[in-house]
């Protein structure tokens, strides 16, 4: 009777503790789950970051390099594409060309306040350059040409919606956008490839170089919809800040004298994200459901 007892005693002791030691492989299993987060490119920096002027059209003769990377580089600095570039008199050139272009945009390279969220694109007037985060890394960066001042960009928190790889525009059906992503529906805004003249020259949309609306126009979600109207979830979050002096010189011209004058800092980015973050925050939350749902 006493050892059918302890049997008995022992059985139960034994699967209580196998009942004890599932439940913490199950807690240290949901502790150890991580978020998969992209990583950029290793960047190659530049010993040092100063400019001088110099004249456009003797710049491109002088350089026989053939080197792409550095026209690159400029372009980006003068916000201009080439065509553009080749027709301007006075530019800035970096003295030093031997790093990633992220180093001369003025953005941060890593902003730990972003860190919950997956994705988010800013555009800062101001500078006229963009960039696109992951969990506070910034994946990509580069110039763009904003709303003139007579057809300004709005500022605010919009999402990606719909995209094209080419489209007409709204305004002007000879215009031909490639690598359209619309963030306003109504007002027909978004980010898309058309020239780029170095100052803000657009009709409210955010140019780009072909290059650079071609990586966002893959990187950048869009939104759920169920049939072709009702939203289901938002894309990407947008927040486009700040406004353009139309009336200085061109705002990168002072980098000659300062090569920080327009560094964009981690706590700048905080305080254009705060207002939004609750809101940010829920639309990723409800995607992610969404997304969920329809596997």
């Amino acid at each position: 009777m006493h050892i059918c007892r302890m049997k008995t005693t022992i059985k139960n002791t034994l699967i209580f503790l196998s009942f004890c030691v599932a439940i913490l492989l199950s807690c240290n299993t949901k502790k150890e789950k991580k978020v998969t987060v992209k990583q950029p490119t290793q960047r190659q920096q530049p010993k040092a970051v100063t400019y001088q002027l110099a004249n456009a059209k003797q710049w491109l003769v002088a350089d026989t390099t053939g080197d792409s990377s550095k026209l690159q580089i400029i372009l980006a600095i003068n916000r201009a594409d080439k065509a553009a570039f080749a027709k301007m008199d006075t530019v800035i050139i970096p003295t030093d060309m031997t790093g990633d272009i992220a180093y001369y945009l003025p953005f941060p390279l890593n902003v730990p306040y972003l860190a919950d969220i997956n994705k988010i694109v800013f555009f800062s007037y101001p500078t006229q350059t963009f960039a696109a985060y992951e969990n506070g890394i910034l994946m990509y960066t580069g110039p763009t040409n904003m709303g003139s001042k007579k057809h300004p960009t709005p500022t605010g928190l919009f999402y990606a919606n719909w995209k094209a790889e080419e489209t007409t525009s709204t305004f002007n059906d000879e215009w031909e956008l490639k690598w359209n992503f619309n963030i306003e529906n109504k007002e027909g805004v978004g980010w898309h490839q058309y020239s780029l003249p170095g100052y803000p020259a657009s009709h409210s949309c955010l140019r780009m170089q072909e290059k650079d609306a071609r990586y966002m126009y893959d990187w950048a979600d869009q939104w759920i919809l169920k049939g072709t109207e009702t939203i289901l979830a938002n894309g990407t979050p947008v927040i486009v800040f700040g406004s353009y002096n139309f009336d200085a010189p061109k705002p990168w011209l002072q980098l000659i004298t300062n090569p920080h004058a327009l560094d964009i800092t981690e706590a700048e980015i905080q305080q254009q994200t705060t207002p939004f973050l609750t809101a940010i925050l829920a639309e990723q939350q409800k995607r992610e459901t969404v997304a969920a749902d329809k596997k």
